[in-house]
């Protein structure tokens, strides 16, 4: 059975911190060692690495309209603007020089953090709503987005996981709109912090029938995935054709190494979630579950136009072009395998810099949400696996 505690405790010194505790099904460890091998061994370099030039541009187009309602209300609020990088920037005319995209733009995302705006309402609604009733492969007694855990009863194991992975996104984002939360907002000052109520809301078993904890369980699956995602795809980014570059030739060699060193790192963990249950069965029947996996994921990634709120857009489609990325590695095992040794021959498998970007950033968001949900008190959760 599986049996999971958000217990919490707090002290003048060090503020209000929640701490999950527990094991889980889907490796043979526990929430506590992945906490320690998050917090101890990738966390640090990871954050370094996201501070550099070559991960903190990403280039997206935030201007697509929606393309399954016309009734989209664009958020008013001067919060949920996107401030684009200046067009003159040296780096970005020698980083970008072969990703042209006239309707894109680059953005900065150290200059436009991932928290709550104030976008909220029927609008914001609509979108999970869209996402898990008619794009996402959902247990047949889910009715809305807010109860995303009911029975597996009649579902593949591919088709759970996806739902799991979905969950764990929304779980992730609403984490940090939560520890970044919109307090105060007037002529002279807007002050973001943690609203713990709010984390409560979404988190808390008795304030969610239960719900709660499966989300942050869900969480940590898709941090699984994901980090499996980084250590399979280590042979493709250590070749010495593959550079970070930015046009700064010492930093960004430095950088590269400290890449390779957070790789390797991923690849050390010794319960890695094991991809090879998944598509394990009819070659035809598996063929077809990926295709399904593609075009839904395909119809998530549309749905993030449709989010009023640039900011949250921009977060929206780059943790989802992240994920998409993670599983596009992890089902391309093969061709990652069989890449050739020497440095001149074709590539059978590659990945662009937007990919890579997206998928470094995404990963630090669900990394930095076990750092984000120490700030929650009073919340104390038991529960059983469905």
């Amino acid at each position: 059975m599986y049996y999971l505690q958000v217990s919490s405790s707090s002290s003048a010194a060090h503020g209000c911190f929640c701490q999950v505790t527990g094991s889980l099904d889907d490796c043979a460890c526990d929430v506590e060692t992945i906490d320690a091998f998050n917090n101890e061994r990738l966390f640090p370099k990871l954050q370094k690495l996201l501070e550099s030039d070559y991960f903190r541009f990403y280039k997206v187009n935030l201007n697509k309209p929606c393309p399954f309602w016309t009734d989209s209300g664009l958020c008013g609020q001067n919060n949920c603007a996107v401030i684009p990088c200046p067009p003159v920037s040296i780096f970005l005319t020698l980083a970008y020089l072969y990703e042209e995209s006239p309707d894109s733009q680059y953005v900065d995302l150290l200059l436009n953090p991932e928290r709550f705006t104030g976008y909220k309402g029927h609008e914001a609604w609509q979108i999970w709503n869209s996402i898990y009733e008619e794009n996402c492969f959902k247990p047949y007694t889910v009715k809305r987005p807010l109860n995303p855990m009911a029975s597996y009863s009649g579902q593949c194991v591919e088709k759970r996981a996806f739902f799991r992975l979905v969950s764990g996104l929304h779980s992730s984002i609403n984490i940090h709109l939560s520890a970044r939360y919109l307090l105060d907002d007037n002529w002279f000052q807007k002050k973001w912090g943690h609203n713990v109520s709010e984390f409560q809301q979404r988190f808390d078993a008795q304030l969610t029938n239960g719900e709660g904890p499966k989300r942050l369980r869900n969480l940590y699956f898709l941090y699984l995935i994901e980090l499996r995602a980084l250590a399979k795809v280590l042979p493709l980014l250590q070749r010495p054709s593959f550079q970070l570059y930015t046009g700064q030739s010492t930093q960004d060699r430095q950088h590269k190494r400290v890449l390779l060193e957070l790789l390797q790192v991923a690849k050390s963990f010794p319960l890695h979630f094991d991809e090879t249950s998944l598509f394990a069965g009819n070659k035809e029947e598996a063929a077809n579950l990926k295709e399904d996996f593609r075009l839904t994921f395909r119809n998530i990634s549309r749905i993030m136009d449709c989010v009023g709120c640039f900011k949250c857009r921009l977060w929206g489609k780059l943790q989802t072009q992240g994920l998409g990325t993670a599983l596009k590695i992890l089902f391309s095992e093969r061709q990652i395998e069989a890449l050739p040794k020497s440095s001149s021959a074709r590539l059978t498998f590659q990945l662009s810099r937007q990919e890579i970007v997206s998928l470094l950033n995404a990963f630090g968001r669900y990394n930095s949400s076990w750092h984000r949900i120490r700030y929650t008190r009073k919340v104390q959760i038991n529960i059983k696996s469905i």
